[in-house]
């Protein structure tokens, strides 16, 4: 079997650099060599290279991209760029979809994934949101490919959508977002799929003064387990918009008394070491679909 090589950008905080440790050691008992820490924000490119750390990134057979926290304008350009010339995981498509909100829920929908009801127009008809607001009573604005929870608001008054509106004309923001607000016991279940594999279930418990789960936000995780209707939602998302590896977060609505895909994120994190220390032990299922993914995409045999 010829030598096969991947690059690897992998956060490091929250115990990633031990994550990428033995993501490196189970790939290279597979006869895979991996050039770790590839932050293509660094890259250069010519017209027959694109060179990153000394390494032409298209020569290699793939790139592995896990790190949501460091992301800049540059680093996208990059992975779009080689998504183009060699495998990346997850292909850049599904990344950017999953990225945007809108999109993402409107394909999720028309593959008949349940979501919460959502909405977009853009900032110059503010008349369309006030409408909305009069037929939703309860909405959630959110910026379109925001994460974590940031930049967030809840809107349950006729006060707090006047205060949003101003706001929003004094940034750069083009489109209004909106989700109608799903009645919920603020909690949520985040499942993380690889390759179409169920991995792991845990949960996530706002705060006292929280309506929002994440933990960016003040939020904690909760152990918890997922049935099989769950699961299955879960897959079907993924599988919706193409990604190799997805967290679905999904809530249960209690006033249509089903569960509600509210988001999924490309780069779902490994447990940390306090939450192994809980009882969430998935790291070493997740590490070894990973790697059974990245050699079945790398095999030059195939």
């Amino acid at each position: 079997m010829l030598k096969r090589k991947i690059g690897m950008w992998m956060y490091n905080n929250s115990g990633g650099d031990k994550i990428q440790e033995k993501l490196i050691s189970k790939l290279r008992e597979r006869d895979i060599e991996v050039v770790p820490e590839l932050d293509l924000r660094f890259a250069r490119g010519y017209k027959n290279s694109i060179i990153c750390d000394g390494i032409n990134i298209l020569d290699l057979d793939l790139f592995f991209s896990y790190n949501a926290g460091e992301q800049t304008v540059a680093q996208v350009y990059m992975y779009e760029t080689i998504d183009q010339f060699i495998p990346t995981i997850n292909s850049f498509k599904a990344f950017a979809l999953s990225e945007d909100k809108f999109r993402s829920n409107l394909v999720l929908h028309q593959a008949g994934v349940t979501t919460a009801d959502f909405f977009l127009c853009h900032r110059e008809t503010p008349q369309f949101v006030t409408e909305k607001f009069e037929e939703w009573k309860k909405m959630v604005y959110k910026p379109i490919d925001g994460w974590g929870g940031s930049g967030m608001a809840f809107l349950d008054s006729r006060q707090m959508l006047d205060a949003l509106l101003p706001f929003i004309n004094q940034t750069d923001i083009r489109h209004i977002y909106l989700e109608k607000f799903v009645e919920n016991d603020f909690t949520d279940f985040r499942v993380d799929i690889v390759d179409d594999k169920f991995i792991a279930c845990y949960g996530r418990k706002a705060s006292a003064r929280e309506w929002r789960t994440n933990i960016t936000s003040g939020g904690s995780v909760i152990l918890r387990e997922a049935n099989d209707e769950i699961i299955d939602v879960a897959k079907k998302a993924s599988k919706a918009l193409g990604m190799d590896i997805a967290g679905v977060d999904i809530l249960y609505d209690r006033e249509k008394e089903e569960y509600v895909v509210l988001e999924v994120n490309g780069i779902p994190a490994f447990a940390t070491p306090e939450q192994e220390k809980i009882g969430l032990n998935f790291n070493d299922k997740k590490i070894d679909v990973i790697v059974q993914l990245i050699d079945k995409r790398t095999d030059k045999g195939s």
